[in-house]
């Protein structure tokens, strides 16, 4: 390890390996330009710097090491290297405090959870405000009320804020103290992504002059999923004298998370009980509308002599836990808040309130959450040397997706993975089509959850025939937001708020929802090999999703073929024809290419499970004989546009619209990922231009491997040239702006199989970096991207360690990008688990049975617990 040391005082002095030294002078921008310049050209690997310098750089607050370390992806330290070194890829760190959307996309990013609850990465002392938003989501807490837009009533179901029991705060001389509304001297925040260990660090100084450090620390136990423990530390500086400390049970909460929600009702919670016994407290909220009883119980820890002053006020909905504290000056002070959190649903009976019940100390929760961690990033984690940023992403995206649903947190959860985890209120935390890049990371490392997470549109499926039937279908239609019930929570109609009109909103006519939904049953069923489930529940929601498109399927005698219309493909920008009134497309590629597999696979599980057990599905979804013969010559004649050059058309008529002038764009917006409302504010529509916001036609591609894509286009007797992917790759690649990160993955594993490596590795790094970089410009303050942090995650494995899961043996096809040198993690397959070790030239497995593999189309036998290392 070459390293250099940089002294930052009193200017900026690099000693480098070899002895010489670099003194950098002038402004902070020009200087970290130089340094930055210069490190490369001393072939350093790494560097430590003197003390921890926290400096303001383009109204961004930011400390020099962590700095360095992201902007050459190199590890610079403070203090020990090694030692320091290490914790790098395992935290996420932020210095300063910027109120507003960047505060709220940092707490995004911060958020603790378990698959049950999240709590946003705030401190306890801040409130519901502009400047930032503490918040407790549970899993599948929704509440509809009606709002007053212009002169309409309009219904929205909500993703509810539940609520604030982190609540503590001190008050010195009568005055409150916050972070938004005192002096912040300095004020880092960690996130322990090993562990899910929250921290904070605030120097403030009041009104007074009097100044305060605070250390905060808190977890959602992973150990016990209904728990939250937080440790809160404050510190005179500069004084003596009477220190109020207060701990809060907030029922007065309300959402507040999207600017463009708050005009709207966001009351969603009635407090109905409120119980105190010395120490411990209990607040009881039920959901207005869906009558959902939230249910919390807290102790607070401390010495005993200074609880032994503890007073208790209450009011219509805060429960108020204070005491007074005699503090001295450079003296610390520590108090620690167990909550416990249950939510029941109507139909549910409440228990009544136990404060006899275990409420563990902060460092014993701690530690038995803690190791629940380890054991699921023993099972879920990616290890890659030669590229520490993308280390310290797959970490962070792995931390999410755990936090956001986990073995732990959803056993017998009936809830799914919403598009923003448990972290926001964006689409009002809703279940969409996400669940298609989600599922795969549950399916391979935890198959039990993906269940689990199945089992979620399962008890909605006589919801979605319901649907299925008011729209003039047969079979099961499941909605494009899917929330408590599963009934559609997409608009009807949207309010132009510049002309004043109200517009039908099409979303809902996303319909390939449910073919993502049949998708991950498919996967599931092919991975586990579950009979029971598919059984009990699989080739029901499979056959009754098949029925809603064999309904949906229209014969052309003019053509010939069949053709779905009244439908949208993922790319949002287009909803309907040019100046059409009525809603959807026609021939969606995507769509259709899914519903030709779809039918195929009904034929070959119609082979593959007894002919008993089939039939009583049949009788049950009323899919009769002549219902499969529909879909089997559908399969043949579904109809696709393609053009001469072999390039598939998005949908029917989608070569007759107009080209864009991008170049126009670009220079004149620059971020031009929503170019839908761009065009809009020209008073322009997207639906008439060759612009998408995302991979639609190419879709397809990443669902499946350019084989089956090859034997779908085959069944429905059409026929490409050999390099049709590249061709559409670079299409649709100039005509996509990507105002969904997901566009990313999709392309950038399009991409891989065409071997354009360079453009899938930019790609994928856009996409893995999306959150963290907020690219899109504050969409993380209403939450994490669920769906492309788990794409990020599935890549690695499937596109540059090339395994595939889709053939009948587990199959890989190493490649391996230029910056990583290696790549190892774990799988199940089967109920065998594999570990899997990728380097440049060898591949090698271990499993704990006897099975076989196929590596670049060479079958491999592997022998239980005998690693085998494959040249390829």
């Amino acid at each position: 390890m070459t390293k250099v040391h940089l002294q930052l005082q009193p200017q900026w002095q690099a000693t480098w390996a070899d002895g010489t030294q670099t003194v950098f002078e002038g402004e902070l921008t020009d200087r970290l330009a130089q340094l930055v310049a210069e490190i490369p050209q001393h072939e350093v690997t790494g560097g430590t710097v003197e003390t921890e310098s926290v400096v303001n750089l383009d109204g961004r607050t930011i400390e020099l090491s962590q700095y360095l370390t992201e902007t050459l992806n190199i590890p610079f330290v403070v203090g020990d290297f090694e030692t320091q070194a290490a914790t790098i890829p395992w935290e996420v760190v932020y210095h300063g405090y910027t109120p507003g959307k960047d505060e709220y996309s940092v707490e995004s990013l911060l958020t603790v959870g378990n698959g049950f609850m999240g709590l946003r990465g705030t401190t306890p002392e801040m409130e519901i405000a502009e400047e930032n938003y503490p918040a407790l989501y549970l899993a599948s807490l929704y509440n509809s009320v009606a709002s007053q837009v212009a002169d309409r009533t309009i219904y929205n179901e909500d993703f509810v804020n539940a609520p604030n029991l982190q609540k503590m705060y001190l008050v010195v001389d009568g005055e409150r103290v916050d972070i938004a509304n005192n002096t912040v001297l300095s004020m880092k925040r960690r996130l322990d992504l090993k562990t899910g260990l929250f921290e904070a660090w605030i120097v403030l100084r009041l009104t007074t002059g009097k100044e305060l450090a605070i250390h905060t620390k808190k977890i959602a136990s992973m150990a016990n999923v209904h728990q939250f423990n937080i440790s809160y530390t404050f510190t005179p500086l500069n004084f003596s004298g009477e220190v109020l400390f207060v701990s809060e049970a907030d029922g007065d909460v309300y959402n507040y998370n999207v600017a463009r929600y708050r005009s709207l009702t966001h009351h969603h919670l009635d407090v109905v009980d409120k119980q105190v016994a010395e120490t411990n407290m209990a607040l009881t909220a039920v959901t207005t509308t869906s009558k959902i009883t939230v249910v919390q119980q807290a102790k607070l820890h401390g010495e005993k002599e200074l609880l032994s002053h503890l007073t208790t006020e209450q009011s219509a909905n805060i429960l108020r836990q204070q005491v007074p504290v005699q503090a001295t000056e450079q003296t610390a002070y520590t108090f620690e808040k167990t909550v416990h959190v249950h939510q029941y649903r109507q139909e549910e009976s409440v228990p009544p309130i136990d404060f006899t019940q275990e409420f563990p100390t902060f460092e014993e929760s701690y530690q038995a959450s803690a190791q629940a961690w380890a054991d699921l990033w023993e099972t879920a984690g990616i290890e890659i040397t030669g590229d520490l940023m993308s280390q310290k992403m797959l970490n962070l995206h792995t931390f999410h997706l755990l936090a956001s649903a986990s073995p732990n947190g959803n056993q017998n959860l009936d809830a799914s993975v919403t598009a923003r985890g448990l972290h926001g209120e964006a689409y009002r935390g809703h279940i969409f089509w996400d669940e298609l890049f989600i599922l795969p990371f549950y399916t391979i490392h935890f198959p039990e959850t993906a269940k689990e997470l199945l089992m979620y549109r399962y008890r909605r499926l006589d919801m979605a025939k319901k649907d299925a039937q008011k729209a003039g279908y047969q079979g099961a239609m499941f909605p494009w937001q899917s929330g408590l019930d599963g009934t559609e929570q997409s608009q009807e109609l949207h309010l132009n708020p510049i002309s004043g009109e109200w517009k039908e909103d099409h979303s809902r006519l996303q319909r390939h929802v449910s073919l993502a939904i049949a998708y991950n049953v498919w996967q599931y069923w092919h991975n586990t090999q579950d009979t029971e489930f598919m059984a009990q529940y699989g080739l029901e929601m499979l056959l009754e999703i098949a029925h809603f498109w064999q309904s949906a399927a229209t014969f052309d005698t003019m053509t010939n073929r069949y053709f779905i219309d009244k439908v949208m493909g993922p790319d949002e920008f287009h909803e309907n024809y040019p100046n059409s009134k009525q809603g959807g497309l026609k021939n969606n590629a995507y769509t259709n290419m899914m519903v030709v597999w779809l039918f195929e696979e009904i034929a070959h599980l119609h082979q593959e499970f007894p002919a008993s057990l089939f039939q009583e599905i049949q009788e049950k979804t009323g899919v009769d004989n002549q219902t499969l013969e529909s879909m089997a010559a559908i399969k043949h004649q579904l109809g696709l546009e393609i053009n001469e050059d072999g390039i598939i058309a998005q949908f029917e008529g989608y070569f007759d619209l107009d080209d864009l002038d991008w170049a126009h764009y670009q220079e004149k917006y620059g971020n031009i990922y929503r170019m839908d409302r761009i065009l809009n504010a020209e008073g322009k529509s997207a639906d008439t231009y060759k612009v998408a916001k995302q991979a639609d036609s190419l879709m397809i591609f990443y669902n499946f491997s350019k084989e089956q894509v090859r034997l779908i286009l085959e069944d429905l007797d059409y026929t490409l040239p050999e390099d049709y992917v590249e061709r559409n790759l670079h299409y649709y690649l100039e005509r996509t702006s990507h105002g969904s990160t997901l566009s990313r993955v999709v392309h950038a594993q399009l991409a891989a199989m065409v071997d354009d490596q360079e453009l899938a590795w930019k790609l994928y790094q856009e996409a893995l970096y999306s959150d963290y970089r907020d690219i899109q410009g504050g969409t993380t303050a209403e939450g994490i991207h669920a769906g492309v942090m788990a794409a990020t995650l599935y890549i690695p494995l499937t596109t540059f360690a090339g395994l595939d899961i889709r053939t009948q043996r587990v199959s890989f096809a190493p490649n391996l990008p230029a910056a990583w040198e290696t790549i190892d993690f774990h799988l199940t397959i089967r109920q065998v688990n594999f570990q899997v070790a990728v380097t440049k030239e060898t591949l090698t497995l271990n499993v704990d049975q006897d099975t076989e593999v196929d590596v670049n189309g060479q079958t491999i036998k592997l022998v239980a617990n005998q690693p085998t290392t494959i040249n390829y």
